[in-house]
């Protein structure tokens, strides 16, 4: 229960329903929790809306969304009481998504930007929205996990709604999460209670570091090549946290022009189309319309180079590139024969 405590009494707060509140599960739930999502998981990405992309079925998935991993997740959505139905429905969906490309969700993402008015809407838009959410800027096509996430929200779950999604997470080693909607009636304003009953908060993190072991064990068998190896890097300020290669050496390549060491300098060390400048000191929307003039930069190339992060010099404006590949080692090295003495790096898997 809820309760008013503001005197120092505990008054009940009044439950009520959505449907005695008049609140509708598509056109009120469904659109506020859609522009709001992070009150399900600050980790997911909406990338469409009553999706129903699908061959020989009317049937649309309430929310789609993608996780960092690149993992999708179906969000179904429920005003009623017990929640119908809705973990059948739900993995119905995540297995006719799971075949998804990531062509396939750059289109799904770029009709849901236009859909809800967003002005950059277009395809390659999409696709540079997508890659830096799901931080793969150095990857030419980032792979869409055939692992499906699904989040059921309703007012409230029968007993054979949990029992199911206890067994699937249990034993079949799914990833369903259940979170209660209650609505509260309170001196004129309508409250929503927001709690995740499956899995229980105490027993997540154990269920998420459960799940990396598997992960992990599966990654060990893949043909998948990638080398997402992090970095820390040493300055004379301290050791950073495990940092991704492109932000490994934008740390390094600012500790340096901090310590002094010019900008022109660093992208002699980086390579000449890594590093490029401008003239004049400009910055935010100024500076990348120059900048993507001045170097034949399209508007999908934007998130591929630091522009939140420049580089002032003399009379120039510099820009580091986010896109190294297999050239990380070899950038930080050169990087370092510039650097003085407290400067240096290392995997974070290295001791």
């Amino acid at each position: 229960m809820l309760f008013d405590m503001t005197d120092g009494a505990l008054v009940a707060v009044p439950k009520t329903t959505f449907a005695a509140e008049k609140v509708l599960e598509r056109a009120h739930l469904q659109a506020a929790i859609r522009d709001n999502i992070r009150v399900l998981d600050e980790g997911l990405l909406v990338v469409a809306e009553e999706f129903g992309e699908f061959e020989d079925t009317h049937r649309r998935i309430d929310l789609l969304c993608v996780d960092r991993g690149a993992r999708l997740v179906v969000v179904e959505l429920k005003r009623t009481e017990d929640g119908g139905h809705m973990e059948l429905q739900a993995l119905r969906y995540a297995a006719m998504v799971s075949i998804m490309t990531f062509d396939e969700l750059t289109a799904t993402f770029a009709r849901h930007l236009k859909a809800i008015g967003d002005a950059e809407h277009n395809v390659d838009a999409a696709r540079a929205r997508l890659i830096e959410w799901l931080d793969a800027v150095e990857l030419d096509e980032p792979v869409v996990s055939r692992e499906v996430g699904v989040i059921l929200a309703a007012a409230n779950f029968s007993q054979e709604i949990t029992t199911t999604v206890l067994w699937l997470n249990e034993f079949y080693g799914m990833d369903i999460t259940c979170i209660r909607l209650r609505p509260y009636r309170h001196e004129g304003r309508l409250l929503l209670d927001v709690q995740q009953v499956i899995p229980l908060p105490e027993a997540e993190e154990l269920m998420v570091r459960l799940r990396k072991r598997e992960a992990a064990a599966r990654d060990a068998k893949s043909t998948d090549t990638r080398d997402l190896t992090k970095y820390v890097v040493r300055t004379p300020e301290g050791e950073t946290e495990p940092l991704p290669k492109r932000q490994a050496i934008l740390k390094l390549a600012r500790a340096l022009h901090d310590h002094g060491t010019p900008a022109k300098t660093i992208a002699g060390a980086v390579g000449a189309k890594k590093m490029m400048a401008v003239p004049g000191h400009l910055e935010g929307e100024t500076l990348w319309e120059q900048f993507s003039q001045q170097h034949a930069q399209t508007e999908g190339r934007g998130r591929r180079w630091f522009s939140e992060a420049p580089f002032v010099d003399e009379d120039s404006t510099w820009l580091l590139s986010k896109m190294w590949g297999t050239q990380t080692e070899e950038v930080l090295d050169r990087l370092l024969d510039l650097a003085p003495t407290g400067f240096g790096y290392r995997a974070a898997n290295e001791i």
